[in-house]
């Protein structure tokens, strides 16, 4: 049996036997976790993947920080590429990191226009001037509200920062990001130490925050509460987050994305949905009565593994959803991205298949316009393009492998990405490297 360290027993432990809460308002059915989630077995894989990776002093990788390398005959510098050029990558230990990468997103300046980068780590989170995107500027790092963990989750709302953890009673730290207008980079390589403003305490360890910046809810996913379903939180007070709601009907949520609801299905127009990815479905939620959320459709597949994340297209007639196991363990070991029919919100049916020339296992994805941009761990990011997702097609116009170092499904390389700046840069994670600030060439 593979030992552990200490740290992600800890992690382990926390999802067996909870998170020693303090609550006021998250009560009773509120409090019951969800013993069936398979969501510990994903976690002793990656945990041993990560540790193999320790051992071999390759997690974290020790990199040096580098800019400016256009994309040409297939390579920028040592990162295989196709219309996709590196402006900057920053090192995990310039970041301010003592650990892996993991999650990352992205905020806007509302008034100077700058643009900045918030990337998670092992022991915390760091923000970084992205706005000159060749010179980033480290500018601080907010530590862990507890003990580390390789899964920090971030999402950003009126202009404040999300931050949760399946650290254990990590709950949720919460960063005004305008209080970066008054910082700079440190010329010694030190990094500014940031302290959250505020912290929401209703739920501990979490897996996932997800925010719909139009009705100003969070929703954390995959904690110890709400049978690790959907835990509501007000945020339009960002400073005073408050408990709204509770949904578990269907258990464990891996991930999900809220929105309120413009599609075709003219009974929930204008009502707020969320699309949930529940380990082995597909699970769609009206959830704009917060007293009284309901499900309104469920839908398992074929050679579902382990169903993790999603998006919409932005007509929201269809999604794209990958499933995190199925290349490891299903009959076929290339990246397979799932489209679905999502017209009727009762009935969402899987239309087809796009499968990757590559053979890596998938974890996020985002799309904004015509283009989806995934990150897809050994065979980092990859760009679709959707415009006819409709009738069922994807097409690879564009690439950035961030992990030239493995070429097979597993946890190593690309976590996630942030393409919905308005300068075109794109932001991605890796998690043994640090930081990419990226541009995709390939749409004039």
């Amino acid at each position: 049996m593979k030992t552990l360290t200490f740290v992600a027993f800890l992690a382990l432990a926390t999802y067996v036997a909870g998170d020693g809460l303090k609550l006021l308002n998250c009560t009773k059915d509120c409090q019951k976790a969800d013993p069936n989630s398979m969501m510990p077995f994903v976690m002793r894989l990656k945990i041993a993947e990560f540790e193999k990776c320790a051992r071999k002093h390759e997690c974290p990788l020790k990199k040096r920080s580098i800019s400016n390398i256009e994309c040409s005959n297939g390579q920028a510098g040592e990162y295989e590429c196709d219309k996709v050029d590196l402006l900057a990558f920053i090192s995990l230990n310039d970041l301010g990191c003592n650990g892996d990468a993991n999650d990352i997103w992205g905020w806007t300046d509302p008034e100077t226009k700058k643009e900045y980068a918030i990337i998670g780590c092992y022991d915390g989170t760091s923000f970084v001037d992205v706005t000159e995107p060749t010179s980033p500027q480290v500018l601080g790092f907010l530590p862990t509200y507890t003990t580390g963990s390789s899964w920090r989750d971030i999402k950003v709302y009126a202009n404040h920062a999300f931050i949760g953890s399946e650290a254990f009673d990590h709950g949720l730290q919460v960063y005004d990001l305008l209080g970066l207008r008054n910082l700079k980079a440190k010329d010694d390589g030190s990094v500014n130490v940031l302290k959250e403003d505020t912290h929401y305490g209703e739920f501990g360890s979490s897996h996932n925050i997800v925010i719909n910046e139009e009705t100003g809810y969070l929703y954390s996913v995959g904690s110890r509460t709400c049978t690790s379903g959907l835990h509501v939180v007000n945020i339009r007070d960002p400073q005073n987050p408050q408990y709204a709601g509770c949904f578990g009907q269907d258990g464990y949520v891996h991930d999900a994305q809220c929105v309120v609801y413009k599609g075709v299905d003219a009974r929930y127009n204008g009502k707020e949905i969320c699309f949930c990815y529940n380990e082995n479905t597909l699970t769609i939620v009206d959830v704009e009565d917060k007293n009284d959320m309901k499900m309104l459709g469920r839908m398992s597949y074929e050679g579902y593994r382990y169903t993790h994340q999603g998006w919409l297209n932005e007509k929201q007639t269809r999604l794209l959803l990958d499933d995190e196991l199925d290349e490891l363990y299903g009959s076929n070991p290339h990246t397979r991205t799932m489209i679905w029919n999502v017209e009727d919100l009762t009935n969402p049916v899987l239309q087809g298949s796009f499968y990757s020339s590559q053979q890596a296992t998938d974890h996020n994805l985002y799309i904004k316009g015509n283009l989806a941009y995934q990150s897809n761990y050994c065979a980092g990011l990859r760009i679709l393009d959707v415009s006819n997702i409709e009738g069922g097609e994807l097409t690879e116009v564009g690439y950035f492998d961030v992990a030239p170092d493995c070429s097979a499904p597993g946890f190593s390389g690309s976590w996630s990405n942030y393409p919905y700046f308005t300068s075109g840069t794109i932001i991605a994670s890796s998690i043994e490297r640090g930081l990419f600030v990226l541009k995709y060439t390939g749409q004039k």
